[in-house]
């Protein structure tokens, strides 16, 4: 493996030097072979007693044991070594397992216990000889995500998840035996934050989500967890109706769009821009009718927030980073369509930095061009507040009144008040309020005029 840390290749050394083997297992060599850097590496050593292992691997500095009825060292930020070992399922739920560790087990045995053929490819540290018993390699090449074997695969529920994040995230088709066996399996005993972290890697780590997100529908995964996202099928778009162009089909596009247009932001923005365009028309089931000739959702934008407040609490979403991603993903669902009435109704000044009082308009300018980015060219209605161009003047604006991230603070704070001798009370928020409905209209600019204001409501 090229570039492999100097430490690695020094403990397969003084593992080879005791008599055992050092073998990189798991995701390292898969990127590898795929001509992906990886950044963290996973060790298991063969032939070595778990007692012997931990002396040498004190040699190495501070040493973080993780598990109990199997153990894992963790060496610095992106080393894990263990021993081979083999799991049996003894309860439901994706901890429901006993673990034991053998440092004498065959390759073939240990890989078995993984899920994919991708990921069951080991490669010696020191010589770099591959040892492949399940066809990984081709499978790489076949660009295929298979399962290894019936018996153990169906054990660990989350492994169905896992299938439909590395779709996305490689671009891979998912074996149709696989498929199969997916379908059969019961995920309701997977906890939130589980599920949030497939979720994350198929949303955040893929260049298509909509791959993995098509997978959802395939796998089973959406029946069984996400109702929210079954709903949408089968649902038309309100503009030159198509059959390939309900409103599933359409989410997924925007998806596609939203995954362009982040990687400037944080990692709880990009949460946020991702979660918000996939729930974008959660509401349009509701609210969909035909009438006048036409397939119109009126109040769609309302009518998402319900469903999206039951999807983000099926992924335990609240903070991030100190970031309120549940609050702003609820406002660019409610607000999703803003811009585009924005640009065709042209409000003043007011308006936008009302609206940034409720949603960052940053954000929500990403979600609205990914909407209307997220059609076939075709669809596009003629209306010119539904295309692009619209989100593109919207953020102009937004930029020019200062308001991407937020509403201007108040100039007139209480305190101001106490200087003009009024005593803390109930009129303090009143008249702080009204200045500040002023100063919003832009007809209160420094606090000169908000005093001047205060005066005069005084």
């Amino acid at each position: 493996m090229k570039n492999l840390p100097s430490k690695i290749i020094k403990l397969a050394e003084i593992i080879s030097s005791n008599g055992g083997r050092a073998m990189l297992v798991g995701g390292c060599v898969r990127d590898e072979l795929m001509g992906i850097e990886p950044k963290d590496f996973d060790i298991e050593v063969y032939g070595i007693e778990p007692i012997k292992l931990k002396e040498i691997l004190k040699q190495f500095g501070r040493v973080d044991a993780v598990g109990e009825s199997f153990t894992v060292y963790k060496i610095g930020q992106d080393l894990d070594v263990s021993l081979p070992r083999r799991e049996r399922k003894v309860s439901r739920g994706h901890k429901g397992f006993i673990v034991e560790g053998d440092p004498y087990m065959s390759f073939e045995e240990a890989a078995k216990r993984r899920d994919f053929t991708i990921n069951a490819i080991m490669q010696d540290a020191l010589t770099g000889e591959i040892i492949d018993c399940y066809g990984g390699q081709a499978d790489l090449k076949l660009k295929r995500i298979r399962h290894i074997a019936d018996e153990t695969f169906v054990e660990d529920s989350l492994r169905v998840l896992r299938a439909a994040q590395f779709a996305a995230r490689f671009e891979f088709e998912v074996d149709p035996e696989t498929v199969e066996i997916c379908k059969t399996i019961d995920l309701t005993d997977l906890p939130k934050e589980r599920i949030w972290g497939e979720l994350e890697k198929l949303l955040l780590k893929s260049q298509k989500p909509s791959i993995g997100l098509k997978y959802f529908y395939e796998l089973n995964i959406a029946s069984q967890l996400f109702p929210e996202l079954t709903s949408l099928v089968g649902v038309p778009q309100e503009f030159e109706w198509h059959p390939e162009g309900d409103v599933d089909v359409h989410t997924l596009l925007v998806v596609d769009e939203a995954r362009k247009l982040i990687d400037d932001l944080t990692y709880s923005k990009q949460v946020t821009v991702m979660l918000g365009a996939l729930c974008h028309d959660f509401g349009k089931p509701a609210t969909t009718q035909f009438f006048d000739g036409r397939i119109r959702s009126h109040g769609h934008d309302e009518a998402g927030v319900e469903p999206t407040v039951s999807f983000l609490d099926k992924l335990g979403i609240f903070t991030l980073d100190g970031y309120d991603v549940r609050e702003q993903v609820i406002q660019l669902v409610r607000y999703h369509l803003t811009p585009g009435m924005f640009y065709k109704n042209k409000p003043g000044a007011g308006a936008f930095r009302r609206l940034a009082r409720k949603v960052e308009p940053d954000l929500l300018y990403r979600v609205a061009k990914a909407d209307a980015l997220g059609r076939n060219p075709e669809w596009i209605p003629k209306e010119k507040w539904f295309k692009a161009e619209a989100q593109e003047w919207f953020i102009e604006k937004v930029r020019e009144l200062n308001v991407e991230i937020k509403a201007p603070e108040p100039i007139l704070l209480g305190r101001h008040l106490i200087e003009l001798g009024l005593k803390p009370s109930k009129q303090f928020g009143d008249i702080t309020k009204a200045v500040y409905e002023l100063q919003l209209d832009g007809k209160v600019t420094n606090l000169e005029e908000a005093i001047y204001e205060a005066k005069k409501l005084i």
